[in-house]
């Protein structure tokens, strides 16, 4: 399994070391930069500004996850939970940094305002993806769902955020759950290949998956 890469970390780091001693709006560009070892020119081409070098580390992430979701998937359901632990994994490989950015946000207004936006982009593209992998699904199952694992993506990481050790299986466990509930985890109900298929699916599956399922079966 390939993962978000952190080719960034470095000035991630130093920028919220610097945030951190002497707060957000007394920490200049200038100072990240010399900090991490790099150029001025080379930091606003890299990063924008200051803003954008907390953040860096979701557009890389985002931009992964687009690669992941354009290679074909069985289970588009399982693709948007196996997308979330995607992102949970690249967290729990450096807890501590994802500490210090998670209390310099909480702390900085703009930042705050900021990560409301970044999470829902995380929610739009699950959902954008299920519309595109299961024609005909409603839209409020395709939202849905997509809200759900984010919301809870979110819960499991603040409880690390917080120091708490929470391994990739607390996740997987609770997004096994959110299929559970969408009746589109599979276990026990599949019908043997057979001249006639009968199909028992509960009744919160919708119906996209549904059709899915029995095309897949039929096929």
């Amino acid at each position: 399994m390939q993962h978000a890469s952190q080719p960034h970390t470095g000035v991630v780091a130093a920028a919220l070391e610097l945030f951190a001693s002497q707060g957000f709006d007394a920490t200049s560009v200038e100072q990240i930069a010399k900090a991490a070892g790099v150029s001025r020119s080379t930091f606003f081409r890299q990063y924008g500004g200051k803003e954008d070098v907390v953040f860096t580390d979701h557009e890389q992430m985002l931009d992964d996850l687009r690669s992941f979701f354009d290679q074909p998937h069985d289970d588009p359901w399982e693709a948007v939970c196996e997308a979330s632990e995607r992102v949970f994994e690249y967290f729990v490989r450096d807890p501590e940094l994802a500490r210090r950015r998670y209390e310099i946000v909480r702390e900085v207004p703009v930042l705050r305002d900021r990560e409301i936006v970044t999470v829902f982009r995380y929610e739009r593209l699950f959902d954008e993806y299920l519309r595109d992998a299961l024609p005909g699904i409603a839209p409020i199952d395709a939202v849905g769902f997509s809200a759900l694992v984010t919301a809870v993506h979110n819960h499991v990481l603040r409880q690390l955020l917080r120091g708490r050790k929470v391994p990739v299986s607390t996740l997987r466990t609770a997004l096994d759950d959110v299929r559970r509930r969408y009746g589109v985890l599979p276990g026990g109900a599949d019908a043997a290949p057979d001249d006639v298929v009968v199909a028992v699916f509960p009744r919160s599956m919708p119906i996209a998956e549904i059709s899915r399922r029995v095309q897949a079966e039929l096929s």
